[in-house]
């Protein structure tokens, strides 16, 4: 019945044409995440009127984090979700802890089809999963912009390093972002922040790599978190990062960059931007006679109400599946196959990053020594393989690309629990440090291929009307035989700094689980071969502008949330411009 009604909205009617003057805005961002907020920052701060779409509920940012202050004594289960309330959502495993329930979905929520098993994590809240995510920051280099062109895999993308470079330094700055300056090619620096100091037992590591090995480094992890707030931070109300490690919670100090804590609230200074937050985007209008998108089809998520908002300029930064979701089912007699689809290759050649090699360890060593306080981030050793070419002798010329690695090492308290009566009750009270703790987790780059897509189910919708999403991935051999090489090259690393009881396994997760879904609606040079130009325009409609993951040609093995900012931004800064000449 609802459908029935979601379908009978969309027929143009007089009370639609009437409401369009009240519902025109100079530009419409689909979602509010780490893209999003972006964007909504940049064109707001540029005088664009801006609507912003959220499908989830409404956060606001230190009064909507409700776990970020209690004790562990404090949660009724503590931490525990009941076996009860786990059923309501399913399959779904991210983020079941009392801390953080309030962020994950309920299945009927947007049900969609794994043709093939796959991870799909979402956040449907205004922040999105800027909220939720590693905070990891690092950008990118030609090495990774020239890999498709170098191996054949892939096109090519239509930018380099220096055409992101800018707005790498220009996103850093308002984000906070720590780290070192390691003046590494393969890794470049940035505007960084005082770094957070790597523990002794990763010091040990770093300095046994950089002897024994000459074409691998062990840096301390960039990450978005303020360790000296500059005049920019205080400005937007944001302190110091207190190492409370409760950062998925939300974090009411504002030590992290999110959407919810930083850009959202300066594009709301300017008096520019309405938030719309219960707003289920259904597809983009496109304007037959003019050639150009003209406005976004609305599904009130709580009246079930098709709206219809118009603007002109709209980006679209639902999140990269999402936004093949939109676009695909944005049909006209213009795009029968989905907006801006000329080529058939909108929802193809997805991509994901690689974390399935994972490695621990002890070390026995530094027993007078153990870390005071907490880190929010970690070590990383930056990709070395396949880096300058593709090699075609040894390990590494069994697979194309490569991978970086997170590492981590620690040490914690251990309770005795032998024994029984009084002496076990003493043991358990008064528990000793163990040993030291060590692991590694690789990020591995996956070559997309044509094979891993989404596409639209020709039968199934859900509660909003909308064709459910089909996602069609698999791992491919060469993502095997790079986790193998993973393996290998940390075991004897691992082994030459002194490590113990080191076990390196393969966790065969699932594609996605990885939670940095890409591609789909891919830039490249040619129409014939991409979605998107060198400005995240859609070759065959100039005034939508794609700017989250769903835009990335190839995936590197960085954390991609930068990225996504800098070509936002940068891509923003292009669209005011072209508005201003009345190109768009």
């Amino acid at each position: 019945m609802e459908t029935c009604a979601i379908e009978a909205a969309m027929k143009p009617n007089n009370r639609e044409k009437n409401r369009r003057a009240t519902v025109r805005y100079d530009a419409i961002v689909i979602g509010s995440g780490i893209s999003g907020g972006w964007a909504a920052k940049e064109l707001t701060g540029k005088g664009l009127k801006t609507l912003v779409l959220e499908r989830g509920r409404d956060v606001k940012h230190v009064t909507d984090y409700p776990t970020a202050n209690l004790n562990p004594w404090e949660f009724e289960h503590r931490g525990q979700v009941p076996l009860a309330v786990r059923a309501q959502y399913g399959n779904i495993r991210s983020f079941m802890r009392e801390e953080t329930l309030h962020w994950t979905i309920k299945p009927d929520e947007q049900p969609f089809v794994e043709e093939q098993p796959f991870t799909w994590t979402r956040g449907y809240h205004v922040g999105g999963k800027s909220l939720l995510w590693a905070r990891q920051t690092q950008r990118w280099s030609d090495f990774d912009f020239e890999g498709p062109a170098r191996d054949g895999f892939a096109v090519d993308w239509p930018i380099r390093y220096a055409d992101i470079a800018p707005w790498y330094s220009y996103v850093e700055k308002f984000a906070g972002i720590s780290g070192n300056k390691d003046g590494l090619p393969h890794l470049p620096d940035g505007e960084f922040l005082p770094p957070i100091e790597l523990n002794c037992v990763e010091t040990h590591f770093q300095g046994i790599i950089a002897q024994k090995y000459n074409d691998r480094q062990l840096i301390q992890g960039r990450c978005a978190h303020i360790t000296d707030p500059q005049p920019i931070h205080i400005e937007q109300g944001r302190a110091q990062c207190q190492h409370r490690n409760l950062c998925v919670r939300g974090c009411p100090f504002g030590g992290y960059f999110s959407s919810n804590s930083s850009t959202l609230p300066w594009a709301e200074k300017t008096g520019n931007m309405t938030l719309r937050p219960h707003s289920v985007v259904h597809s983009i209008i496109y304007d037959e006679k003019k050639g150009r998108a003209s406005g976004v089809r609305v599904i009130d998520a709580n009246t079930k109400e098709m709206l219809e908002f118009y603007a002109n300029v709209i980006f679209v930064n639902g999140s990269a599946l999402n936004s093949n979701q939109i676009l695909l089912n944005s049909t006209s007699s213009r795009f029968p196959n989905g907006l801006g689809n000329d080529n058939g290759l909108l929802g193809k050649f997805v991509a994901w990053h690689n974390y399935r090699g994972k490695i621990s360890a002890q070390f026995d060593g530094f027993l007078d020594k153990t870390t005071d306080g907490k880190n929010p981030s970690n070590g990383y050793i930056p990709r070395f393989r396949n880096l300058h070419k593709q090699e075609t002798s040894g390990p590494a010329s069994r697979f194309l690309r490569g991978y970086a690695v997170g590492v981590g090492g620690g040490r914690g308290m251990v309770q005795n629990r032998e024994g029984m009566g009084l002496a076990l009750k003493e043991q358990l009270l008064n528990p000793q440090l163990g040993p030291w703790n060590v692991s590694g987790w690789m990020m591995g780059e996956t070559v997309p291929i044509e094979r891993n897509h989404v596409r639209l189910d020709a039968n199934l919708k859900d509660k909003y009307g909308i064709p459910q999403l089909v996602t069609s991935a698999v791992w491919t051999e060469n993502d095997d035989k790079m986790v193998v090489d993973y393996m290998e090259q940390m075991t004897e690393m691992f082994a030459a700094a002194g490590f113990i009881n080191i076990k390196a396994l393969d966790s065969h997760s699932n594609p996605g689980s990885d939670i940095h879904e890409m591609g789909g609606v891919r830039m490249g040079k040619d129409p014939k071969t991409s979605l998107l130009n060198e400005w995240n325009q859609l070759h065959s409609v100039k005034n939508v502008f794609v700017t989250d993951g769903a835009c990335m040609t190839s995936t590197g093995t960085q954390n991609p949330s930068l990225t996504y900012m800098a070509l936002t931004a940068r891509a923003a800064d292009y669209a005011v411009k072209q508005l201003k000449k009345k190109t768009l």
